[in-house]
């Protein structure tokens, strides 16, 4: 579950865009959507095939359908800066519109997926640890409700700009734009840095917990050996906390240097030092969008069943294997001492 910077593809040297910018950003653009694109068909299929796990679709369409809008919209922005040559240094704090809207995107679709994530382990933990009660309270229409306060969340972090807290400016190497964090910065600004940072901590931070809470709720359920009738049930939850861990472990490792360099930058880090953590992060981060439609793609029950059985049968011809050989070396052994005697 992040900013839509998958096509940025900036020059580290600090100094001039590189001459394949535009070809890495279609390139890496193409790759986003055509990704995001699988998964919604295969998501499709899933919530018209099983009915139990709807709620859990539904979040997970969700998040899916932003990456994809987090590729399409800023990505034509980005492309449109790198090919006109992008923005001058000395033009990187005029705030045009070009560059709010730009901004906002980026902080919009970079929270969004967060928070997505954060709120699909805390419905399978509740799912997980108290069926009764998510029975209860989990319905469609709380789970779009859910969804609609989300959106609006992240989307009134995005405008607090528009209202005087914050501001957004150009980056190097003038081909994106996001959050002022050096040079006359302004305590709005820090706080604004802080706010985005820290949201997007807390939603990892809150996600590890839940997932942890269920995966070990899981554990615990399958050594009891619970009767034959939950079995299906049991699978269910368990590919759900599959893709509910590769969704975690991507942004995690997506995101989280981007996370604490933003904040890093306003604790008096040098400009140029800042510059390329900045680039590192933004290059890192744009991969949370590519790889989270791949979570759904591969770590489907039908792709995990599957590779569960080659690697059962890889074990059992290992242990047939040495089975094997140890019969015929005993039995050489035997013979052996029989002819000795």
């Amino acid at each position: 579950k992040g900013i839509d910077i998958s096509f940025i593809s900036v020059n580290l040297t600090l100094d001039k865009i590189s001459a394949h910018g535009p070809i890495a950003a279609a390139l890496s653009m193409s790759l986003g959507v055509l990704s995001n694109i699988v998964a919604l068909i295969i998501l499709a299929n899933a919530y018209n095939r099983r009915r139990s796990k709807a709620t859990f679709l539904l979040f997970a369409t969700s998040l899916v359908a932003t990456d994809f809008a987090g590729h399409i919209i800023p990505g034509a922005l980005v492309l449109r800066l790198y090919l006109f040559g992008g923005v001058s240094p000395q033009d990187y704090h005029s705030a045009d519109p070009l560059c709010q809207f730009l901004g906002g995107n980026m902080v919009f679709f970079g929270l969004c997926p967060l928070f997505l994530g954060c709120a699909m382990a805390a419905e399978r933990c509740l799912g997980v640890t108290r069926p009764l009660l998510h029975t209860s309270l989990v319905t469609a229409t709380r789970t779009k409700l859910s969804l609609a306060v989300i959106w609006l969340a992240a989307l009134l972090v995005a405008l607090l700009p528009c209202f005087h807290m914050g501001s957004y400016i150009y980056q190097h190497p003038g081909t994106w734009c996001f959050i002022k964090v050096l040079e006359d910065t302004a305590e709005a600004d820090v706080a604004f840095v802080a706010l985005f940072s820290g949201l997007g901590l807390a939603s990892l931070a809150a996600a590890l917990v839940c997932n942890t809470v269920s995966g070990l709720t899981l554990a615990r359920a399958r050594m009891r050996r619970r009767p034959c009738n939950r079995r299906s049930a049991r699978s269910h939850d368990i590919e759900m906390m599959v893709q509910l861990l590769g969704i975690m472990v991507t942004s995690c490792i997506c995101w989280s240097p981007l996370l604490i360099w933003h904040i890093f930058g306003t604790i008096g880090a040098d400009l140029a030092t800042y510059e390329t953590l900045m680039v590192m992060g933004v290059r890192l981060a744009s991969w949370n969008q590519i790889l989270d439609p791949w979570v759904y793609i591969l770590l489907r029950r039908a792709v995990l069943r599957k590779l569960y059985l080659i690697t059962k049968r890889h074990v059992e011809l290992k242990d047939s294997t040495l089975r094997h050989w140890e019969a015929t070396s005993f039995g050489s052994t035997e013979k052996n001492a029989v002819n000795r005697v």
